[in-house]
């Protein structure tokens, strides 16, 4: 019985991180032709892929790359928009932080915007999963979803140009965020956060190597704190 269950849970999880694949697949397409067009070879850009495997963060970098801006500043950029990894890690702590090391090293680097949004939200919803219902409920999420990052990838950088202009890969990336984000904006904190974000990332345009985007990540995160800070003082 245990072991039927933990399939069931495994493909449970397949099956709510499938539908990512229709935004995954474009949104990897047009990241393995933009890094072909701006001088990557195909290990460059594979191994880009497979070792970032993030895609805000890869666009934001490789553009910082063309503009041929100081190899700190990428880093520093690169790793401001995957701030919130760290921040995902520490939301599924209590879940998965008894898990053995390999199995927690396993979730770090396949956690991305999908398995959280959907790993967090299932363990909220089941607090009575068990350990391993929770590790092959986010397994299961991230198995189709990987594999298509890395295969559109591939197929981007090797025939990227052979994709006719007219398919307008670029829809995928602001649907991506868009499908992840807009669930999570359920308290008021998390509405100021994105407000500030985004005027601040629009005010700050002008900065020089989109160091306006750090500036507004810190500030962002600051105002969603203090916000929760007063509710809870009101509460």
């Amino acid at each position: 019985m245990a072991r039927s269950n933990g399939k069931s849970i495994y493909l449970q999880g397949v099956r709510d991180g499938a539908p990512f694949i229709l935004v995954v697949v474009p949104f990897a397409l047009l990241f393995g032709v933009v890094a072909t067009e701006a001088g990557l070879n195909l290990a460059e850009v594979m191994g880009f892929s497979v070792l970032v495997i993030a895609g805000a963060a890869q666009f934001t970098a490789l553009q910082l790359m063309v503009e041929e801006a100081p190899t700190v500043i990428v880093i520093a950029t690169a790793l401001a928009v995957n701030l919130r990894m760290a921040m995902y890690s520490a939301s599924l702590t209590p879940y998965l932080g008894r898990a053995k090391v390999w199995q927690r090293a396993c979730v770090a680097y396949l956690l991305v915007d999908q398995s959280y949004a959907l790993s967090h939200l299932k363990y909220e919803n089941e607090p009575a999963l068990t350990l391993s219902e929770r590790l092959r409920y986010f397994f299961g999420v991230i198995t189709p979803v990987a594999p298509g990052w890395y295969a559109a990838s591939f197929v981007g950088a090797v025939a990227g140009g052979a994709i006719p202009p007219e398919f307008a890969l670029d829809f995928a990336v602001p649907i991506t965020f868009l499908a992840m984000i807009a669930p999570a904006l359920r308290t008021l904190a998390h509405v100021a956060a994105a407000v500030v974000s985004v005027l601040g990332t629009l005010a700050l345009f002008w900065l020089p190597y989109g160091t306006g985007l750090l500036v507004s990540a810190v500030l962002a995160m600051m105002v969603g704190a203090q916000v929760e800070l007063w509710m809870g003082r009101r509460t």
